[in-house]
């Protein structure tokens, strides 16, 4: 089993952080190194961006589908610490499960957009939708993460 993912951030004294401001200050270094971009987050919806860049692919300038499991991943993991109940420290995915429907060619942006299907005190379900910009579903991926 892999280690604990995100922690909740420290609030700023004086101001409540917006849902997209506490996901823009969590470490997570490994989204980092994909090139992962938060462009929106609320309780039922954070969406993200990647671009497709040689390093992620495979064959024929393709994606690999570890990229896209990483990426449906981060968000998934950010939409839940967004939504962790009152006490909780932090969460970590527990079960994923990837539906390859497409590609996505290098030089193109995949949107990630996480959704909640269960929200609970000990769990939490989350979908994610990864579209390329055009709206080409490429992978539809629904993950467990545990509250910590």
């Amino acid at each position: 089993m892999r280690g604990p993912g995100p922690r909740v951030p420290e609030e700023r004294e004086h101001h409540e952080m917006t849902p997209l401001e506490k996901v823009n200050s969590m470490k997570m270094p490994f989204a980092e190194l994909k090139g992962v971009t938060f462009t929106a987050a609320e309780r039922d919806r954070v969406v993200a961006r990647m671009f497709v860049r040689p390093e992620l692919c495979t064959l024929d300038h393709t994606i690999h589908g570890g990229a896209l499991m990483a990426l449906a991943d981060s968000v998934g993991a950010a939409a839940t610490v967004i939504n962790l109940p009152e006490g909780a420290s932090g969460t970590t995915t527990i079960e994923s499960k990837t539906n390859f429907v497409g590609g996505a060619k290098e030089g193109t942006t995949v949107i990630a957009t996480a959704t909640p299907v269960h929200r609970g005190r000990r769990t939490q379900v989350w979908q994610t939708r990864l579209e390329t910009e055009e709206g080409k579903l490429v992978a539809l991926v629904t993950q467990t993460q545990m509250v910590l």
